[in-house]
């Protein structure tokens, strides 16, 4: 009996050896990072990568107690790419010890295992997200009240659940563009999605529309949440699809909505606050071009997502029909055969029969 062949390892640095062990790898940068906290001289640097930066006491009207708040900086950056390395470990936990093992019982082609993979991931952090959106706006209520979300602009002090939101939001999207790295199909579609999520995320951030971005964020989620569970159940059992029907539905409610607040915000509510101008220091970008060009990048952005939309609905449309068609074919009764003329050599050959039965037989002997 022949001894086995062991799996060599592949080379160090080379592509299988990263997608193998990335993710240890990251662990182990994040490890030096906390390590650094043990000792006096690195802790200050640490620091700046674990907690949130820039804290400011506020006294509240009334009251004598204070209040947290926090602004943004260049230090948020290094925060967003510790928490980037935590997604990324996050990414792979998920990806071994839940969405693997599920791919094991399914017995999906590649195309689905890599779509089912991408639905998985999204599904989770779509819902976290959702959840955690959901609680602040129901802490700061920042839905009851619409004009809240330009009144006292610019909203350049957050409480640290709304500044911690974005820099997580950040950090997800941001490492989402190095893992397109192990991606080999449908890699243009990903990198278009995930640049708008960042441009967008990040351009409420620096031009202090905060409340605005989360309002919109938190619907949009939501239909992303539906989408890809419907999805993640359509793998599973292609039968179930009721829930890309309630998807198409608020999918272009959450448009609507979008485009909206939108609107109310950069075409009614800024041009009318007290706070004109563009001062860097002083964080406020109230001016009629940047409030024009972010409206206008909302809006390109949801026509691009209804054109996107369609097609996919259309696509779907024509796919449904062929298939009625096709079993309408199957079932419908198949047509009897029409019945074929005697040919003349099927004539002669009954006159012979017909000579040769025994009442002719008869009739010649007589």
């Amino acid at each position: 009996m022949g001894f086995r062949k062991k799996n060599k390892s592949p080379p160090v640095l080379s592509h299988e050896f990263v997608i193998q062990n990335h993710a240890d790898m990251v662990s182990c940068l994040a490890m030096i990072i906390l390590l650094g906290l043990m000792f006096e001289v690195t802790a200050k640097f640490a620091i700046m990568f674990i907690t949130v930066q820039y804290n400011v006491t506020q006294a509240q009207d009334e009251k004598q107690e204070t209040v947290n708040l926090y602004q943004y900086g260049p230090k948020d950056v290094a925060t967003v790419f510790f928490y980037l390395l935590i997604a990324v470990i996050l990414h792979a936990l998920i990806q071994e010890y839940i969405l693997d093992k599920i791919n094991r019982r399914l017995h999906l082609s590649k195309t689905k295992h890599s779509k089912f993979n991408e639905s998985g991931q999204l599904a989770a952090f779509y819902l976290f997200s959702f959840i955690w959106g959901c609680s602040i706006l129901t802490a700061e209520d920042f839905a009851t009240n619409p004009t809240f979300l330009w009144e006292g602009y610019p909203h350049t002090r957050m409480v640290f659940q709304v500044k911690f939101f974005y820099i997580c939001q950040m950090a997800y999207w941001l490492h989402a563009l190095p893992e397109l790295y192990f991606q080999k199909e449908d890699i243009p579609r990903q990198l278009y999605y995930i640049c708008l999520y960042v441009v967008h995320i990040t351009g409420a951030y620096v031009l202090n529309l905060h409340r605005l971005g989360l309002v919109l964020l938190v619907p949009h989620y939501l239909v992303e949440l539906l989408f890809h569970a419907s999805r993640l159940f359509y793998f599973s059992d292609e039968n179930k699809q009721k829930g890309f029907t309630l998807w198409a539905l608020l999918f272009v409610i959450a448009r609507l909505l979008t485009l909206t607040l939108s609107v109310l915000t950069f075409g009614f509510g800024l041009p009318r606050t007290e706070n004109q101008g563009f001062s860097l220091a002083e964080g406020n970008f109230n001016v009629l071009t940047i409030r024009m060009t972010c409206l206008a990048a909302i809006c390109l952005t949801q026509a691009w997502m209804m054109w996107k939309f369609i097609n996919f609905q259309l696509k779907k449309w024509r796919e449904h029909s062929q298939n009625q068609a096709s079993k309408k074919k199957t079932v419908s009764p198949k047509s009897k055969p029409p019945k074929r003329e005697p040919t003349r050599g099927g004539s002669a050959n009954g006159v012979v029969k017909s000579e040769t039965s025994p009442r002719a037989r008869k009739a010649k002997a007589s």
